[in-house]
Order: C-alpha cells, then structure tokens, then sequence
C-alpha cells in the first residue's frame, strides 16, 4: 500500500510539474537582458530578471515603487536600460537613490510609466491619429512624446531629449515594458 501511495505521489507530482513547464514554454516570451519575460509574471517579477535593468531595478528599489508595480495596472513602462542611465552626467544615479532624493527619483520613474496597456501597435495608432506624434500623459503627471522615425519607436520627453524604444512589447500579467536606450526626464520646475 506504501509503494501504490508513494507511487501516486510522485505521478502528481510530475504530472504537475509537467504542466507548469508546458504552460511556461507555451508563453509567448520575449528575451530582455538574457532572460525571459513571462507574460503571466508581473512587472516586477520580470525585470529583477533581466541583467540590462539592474540600474532601474535598483532605482525602483530604491524610490519604493515595487508595490505599486506589482499591482494589477496596467502599465506601460518605458524603461531605461543599464546604458541609458550610464548616459547619465556621472554620479546622477548615485545621488538619486539616497533617502533624500526619494521624492525626486520618484518623479523621474514614474514620469516613464503610462497608465493603461499600449503595445507597439495602440502607440503606433495615437501616433497615426495625432498626424505623426502622440501625446502620453505619465503617472508622474507630465508628457511624453511618442513618435516614428522610419519603422523606429522613440518617446520625447519635455525637454527635447529623445530615447529609442530598443524592445517593445514585452508583456507582462499587469502591463507592457518598452525598454529605452535614455532616461528622460520630467520638466524642471
């Protein structure tokens, strides 16, 4: 009777097993900074993943944001790469992951991040509609720019800096991740 019992329990166990590395291989993923992006995984879950976001990992971290991107959203994050924030005058990053700046790193953060789903596609058509650019309001509350060059995303932000969607479309279970190859910022006040 042991044997039939430990017999069923490992069947269940493999039969669960198998199941779940099906449902994960039958996941339309996309690969971000060697690893892949599970669209039944959050925002969050993902990007501690990818070894090109380790900077805005730690800066979401750092401004306290990881609750909120992991809620349901959804969002659309623009996120600077590793090389984006190395584009940075040196020391930046440094200097806004400090208790201090939390309020001013906030800002930056969620100044890359709309409310709501848009893929490539949904971006592409505002962009048709507004005559070549649309205009994305971020949850920080300004405005980003969204705009083609040729078959190329980019996004501007207030001040004219522009960044190259470098990845688009990476889904996740509460958004989509856009990553970027420039930080952009919010106006200054």
């Amino acid at each position: 009777m042991k044997t039939i019992n430990l017999f069923k329990s490992a069947f269940i166990a493999m039969f669960f097993l198998g199941s779940t590395m099906a449902f994960a291989q039958s996941e339309k993923t996309v690969t971000v900074g060697g690893a892949p992006m599970y669209p039944s995984k959050n925002i969050v879950e993902n990007a501690v993943n990818s070894k090109d976001h380790t900077t805005l990992v730690a800066a979401v971290q750092a401004a306290g944001l990881v609750e909120t991107l992991q809620t349901p959203g959804p969002f659309t994050v623009f996120a600077p790469d590793n090389a984006a924030f190395e584009k940075l005058p040196a020391g930046t990053v440094e200097t806004l992951v400090k208790p201090e700046n939390k309020a001013m790193l906030t800002g930056i953060l969620t100044y890359h991040v709309v409310a709501g789903k848009m893929g490539s596609k949904e971006i592409a058509a505002a962009i048709k509609k507004g005559n070549g650019k649309a205009t994305l309001t971020t949850v920080q509350g300004g405005k980003l720019t969204a705009w083609m060059k040729g078959k190329d995303l980019y996004i501007s932000d207030e001040n004219g800096n522009q960044s190259k969607v470098t990845i688009a479309d990476v889904y996740q279970s509460n958004g989509v991740i856009h990553s970027v190859d420039t930080v952009v910022l919010p106006k200054s006040e």
